[in-house]
């Protein structure tokens, strides 16, 4: 693991895992959260994988830490605009890692990553404005409000705004799992 916290930790992208990252992908909750109409076939993604971790987007795998072993609970990316030191941010979790707090913990720990070993100035996503959990896990990991797009999704069927969001390395408050590792 690369980095932690007492609740989560981030690792590898792994190919390993690439059937238990499809299954979460195929979960209803996360194609209606990420705007997707349809699955994708295991065999596609398993094609895509070999790309993925060949690329140029920072890809975490996201444990639980809070059994007795790390549990494979998600996925973290980022995906940088070098240029102008800025990345896109991207979660998916496990259905059965929602709602213990762990989306807020692999963000935050994400963050502080991007802003402490990669350089980043500035992170942003887009949500759903539906997704009332994501944005409460999303500020609660340090993301402000940054804009609307309106109508630019669809949630259960209905048009809905998409909300950006962004966070600063300025704005950036610890604690850090990474600053101390550098002492």
């Amino acid at each position: 693991m690369w980095v932690r916290d007492a609740t989560c930790g981030l690792g590898p992208y792994r190919a390993d895992l690439v059937e238990t990252y499809w299954r979460w992908e195929q979960d209803p909750a996360l194609l209606v959260g990420y705007g997707r109409q349809q699955p994708e076939a295991l065999e596609a993604r398993m094609e895509g994988i070999a790309h993925q971790l060949r690329g140029d987007n920072i890809r975490f795998t996201v444990y639980d830490l809070t059994g007795d072993t790390p549990v494979p609970a998600g996925v973290t990316t980022l995906l940088p605009d070098p240029s102008v030191r800025t990345a896109e941010y991207v979660v998916m979790l496990a259905p059965e890692a929602r709602g213990k707090g762990l989306g807020t913990a692999a963000t935050h720990l994400t963050l502080d990553y991007a802003f402490h070993i990669t350089n980043l100035r500035m992170v942003w996503l887009k949500v759903l404005a539906p997704n009332k959990a994501g944005v409460r896990a999303y500020e609660k990991a340090g993301f402000h409000p940054a804009g609307t797009l309106r109508e630019a999704g669809y949630w259960l069927g209905k048009v809905c705004d998409e909300l950006i969001m962004d966070a600063l390395a300025a704005d950036f408050t610890g604690p850090s799992a990474i600053l101390p590792l550098m002492r």
